[in-house]
C-alpha cells in the first residue's frame, strides 16, 4: 500500500466516530453466539420464566438504545456548540477523543448482546448470556454517566485549549526532534537552485495541504538522482492547476503520479505535520473571546498561557533547515518551514492587536514576553523585544489615562491577578482625588 493510501486510512479511522462501534456491534453478535452454544453445551438455564425473561432482557435492549441515542446526541451537540462558542477548528479534534468512541462501542456491543439474548429466549432463559446483558446493562449506566461528565468538562475553554495545546506539543517535538544549541544559532542560508528546472509538477486537487511523505521523497530523487522542490508549505490551500513540485537537474523518470502520491490533500487543516495549527486554533479561540458579542478577556488570558508554553517549547528547539539529503550528503528535497519569527507573529500579533483594549491582556502578553526574553536562548530574543516594544506602544495609544497606562504596561501572569503593584493602590499613586460635588435641592 502506497504512503498517500496509508495516511488517509489512517485519518480517516482516526476523525471516524463509527468505526469502533460498528466493530462493537459484531464483537456482540460473534460474543452471544459463541457464549449462547458454550451454556447450550453445559445445560445452564436461568430457574426465571420465559415470559420475565423476556421482559427484562426487552427493557435492557430498548433501555441500551436510548444510551446509544443520547450518547450520540450528546456529541452532535458537543460540535455544534464547539463550533459555534469556541471555533471552527476544534470540530474535527472532537471526533477524534477516544473516550467518545469507546463509550459509543460499548453501548452498541451490550444493545446487541442484550438483542441476542432476546432473540435465544424460547422455552427457558439462558443463564450465562442473560447475567451478562443485565450487569453489563448497569456497567453501561456508570459508564453513560462518566461520558456525560467528560462531555460537560471537555466543553470547558480551559480543557479545551490545554488539549489543544499537549497536541500542538506532541507536533512539535515530532516536526522538530532536535534541540536548539549553540551550533543551531548560527543562521545557514536557504538553500536555493541554481539552474533552472527541468520540470514543474501541477496539482490534480483541491485542497488544502496536510502531510507529506519526506522519505519518500528523497528516496524518488536519490533513485532518479535530481532534486526536488515542494512549492506549497504544510497547511497551503492549493487549487488544481497550481505549481506542486519542481524537478532539478534530470529526474524525466519520475511519475507524476508517485510525486502527487507523496503529499496529502484534504478539506481543511490537521495538526499531524502542522505545528502552527495548534497556534491558530488558540489565537482563534482569544480573539473570538476579544470580539465586542463575546467580550471574555479571562478566555484570552487562558489562550495566551497555552500560546506562552508553546512559543518556549518552540524556541528551544531546532527548526528545519527546509531541505533534506541523501546518506551521501547531497541535498534531495527543498520544502518550506515556518520559521521563529512566524511562530512569534501568529501567537502575538492578533492577540495584541484585539486585546488591545484590555488591561487583563496586555498585562498577560508583557509578562508572556518578558518570561520567554529571559528563559529561551539569545537568539530568540530580538523578535520579542520588538514585539515587546509594540506592546508598549499599543497600550500608549488605547488608554489615555496615565495610571490605566501604568496597569497595561505591568506585567502580570494572571492578567489581572495578586503580586503586581498597581498603581491605583500605590501610596505614590498620583490618581487625581474628585470632590465631592453639591446635591442640588
Amino acid at each position: 500500500m502506497s504512503w498517500i493510501r496509508r495516511y488517509r486510512l489512517r485519518l480517516y479511522i482516526n476523525s471516524s466516530i463509527w468505526i469502533l462501534p460498528a466493530v462493537g456491534m459484531i464483537a456482540g453478535l460473534i460474543a452471544v453466539e459463541a457464549l449462547s452454544r458454550l451454556e447450550q453445551s453445559l445445560g445452564w438455564r436461568m430457574s426465571l420464566s420465559p415470559e420475565t425473561g423476556r421482559a427484562v432482557m426487552t427493557a435492557i435492549a430498548s433501555s441500551m438504545f436510548s444510551l446509544v441515542v443520547l450518547g450520540s446526541s450528546a456529541i452532535l451537540v458537543t460540535v455544534q456548540l464547539a463550533g459555534s462558542q469556541i471555533t471552527p477548528r476544534i470540530i474535527s479534534l472532537v471526533y477524534r477523543l477516544n473516550t467518545r468512541k469507546l463509550a459509543l462501542a460499548v453501548f452498541v456491543l451490550t444493545f446487541t448482546f442484550s438483542v441476542g439474548v432476546l432473540a435465544r429466549i424460547d422455552d427457558k432463559v439462558p443463564l450465562l448470556t442473560g447475567y451478562l446483558a443485565a450487569y453489563g446493562f448497569l456497567l453501561n449506566l456508570v459508564l453513560f454517566i462518566y461520558f456525560i461528565d467528560r462531555i460537560g468538562k471537555t466543553l470547558r475553554p480551559s480543557a479545551v485549549l490545554q488539549y489543544v495545546a499537549l497536541t500542538g506539543r506532541e507536533v512539535i517535538h515530532s516536526v522538530y526532534p532536535r534541540s536548539f544549541d549553540d551550533r543551531a544559532a548560527i543562521t545557514k542560508p536557504p538553500f536555493v537552485p541554481i539552474e533552472k528546472p527541468t520540470r514543474t509538477i501541477l496539482n490534480d486537487e483541491d485542497g488544502v495541504v496536510i502531510a507529506f511523505d519526506l522519505n519518500g521523497l528523497v528516496a524518488q530523487a536519490t533513485r532518479s538522482n535530481c532534486f526536488v522542490e515542494m512549492m506549497p508549505a504544510v497547511g497551503d490551500y492549493i487549487a488544481a492547476g497550481d505549481p506542486l513540485f519542481r524537478v532539478f537537474e534530470g529526474g524525466g523518470q519520475i511519475a507524476e503520479d508517485d510525486l502527487r502520491g507523496s503529499i496529502a490533500v484534504g478539506s481543511e487543516r490537521t495538526m499531524e505535520q502542522d505545528p502552527m495549527f495548534a497556534f491558530r486554533i488558540i489565537v482563534d479561540v482569544a480573539t473570538k473571546a476579544l470580539s465586542p458579542a463575546v467580550n471574555d478577556p479571562t478566555t484570552a488570558v487562558l489562550a495566551i498561557d497555552q500560546l506562552h508554553h508553546l512559543l518556549r517549547d518552540v524556541g528551544n528547539r531546532f527548526l528545519a533547515e527546509s531541505y533534506e539529503k541523501d546518506p551521501a550528503g547531497k541535498v534531495r528535497v527543498v520544502y518550506r518551514t515556518p520559521n521563529w519569527e512566524d511562530f512569534v507573529h501568529l501567537a502575538i500579533t492578533e492577540v495584541r492587536q484585539y486585546g488591545s483594549n484590555s488591561i487583563q491582556v496586555m498585562r498577560r502578553l508583557r509578562a508572556m514576553l518578558e518570561n520567554l526574553i529571559g528563559t529561551l536562548p539569545a537568539h530568540r530574543t530580538p523578535v520579542l523585544r520588538r514585539e515587546l516594544l509594540i506592546l508598549e506602544r499599543s497600550a500608549r495609544r488605547s488608554f489615555p489615562e496615565v495610571n490605566d497606562q501604568e496597569l497595561a504596561e505591568a506585567s502580570d501572569s494572571q492578567g489581572m491577578g495578586a503580586g503586581d503593584e498597581s498603581p491605583y493602590n500605590s501610596a505614590e499613586s498620583t490618581y487625581p482625588s474628585t470632590p465631592s460635588a453639591p446635591v442640588n435641592a
